[in-house]
């Protein structure tokens, strides 16, 4: 469907024809989005609603690799006062995140006892094959530059802060945010 606009721009009025089905709208909320688990099974995102969330995209061939120990570390803790951390697969830097869902899960039991939930491989970075999520994520102006990044999400979906790659799980100011955002 075309539909036809017309836009006043310093006094100015602007003609065009836009095409109204190509966006689809924003989500308000991280928790109105859907994504897969690392499974492949669809997932809902609303089922962390009312739950601090702490998203990261994550890889097993990264200098950073050694945060998923002080992720669980915080995972367990802090689970059982309504928080959870959503891995999210990339390997979009350095093609350091090579493996198979199946290798990554292995990966990250074995060597980290990672217990928190892991979803599907996606896409970070701005283009067209971009995550629908790192898209939501992205309109605060940050994206990863690294893998590792951290973006912090309030009980009710809003982004409360972002931090990256070199921020670990135990940084004053992000467990500070955490627990602020828990209470």
């Amino acid at each position: 469907m075309i539909k036809m606009t017309t836009m006043i721009l310093a006094g100015v009025a602007l003609v065009g024809a836009v095409a109204t089905e190509a966006v689809a709208p924003m989500a308000d909320s991280f928790y109105d989005m859907k994504t897969t688990t690392l499974a492949g099974k669809p997932a809902e995102l609303k089922d962390y609603a009312g739950k601090v969330t702490l998203v990261v995209n994550v890889a097993s061939k990264c200098g950073y690799t050694p945060q998923y120990k002080g992720l669980q570390a915080l995972y367990t803790e802090l689970a059982p006062k309504g928080f959870v951390i959503l891995g999210f697969p990339s390997n979009d830097f350095g093609g350091q995140e090579p493996g198979t869902a199946d290798e990554i899960k292995t990966f990250c039991e074995l060597n980290y006892g990672v217990t928190f939930p892991l979803f599907s491989k996606v896409v970070t970075k701005a283009g067209a094959d971009q995550s629908p999520i790192y898209t939501w994520l992205g309109q605060t102006g940050n994206l990863p530059k690294w893998n590792f990044s951290k973006y912090l999400i309030g009980k009710d979906g809003k982004l409360i802060a972002f931090y990256p790659s070199g921020v670990k799980p135990n940084a004053p100011e992000l467990r500070t945010a955490i627990e602020a955002a828990l209470k």
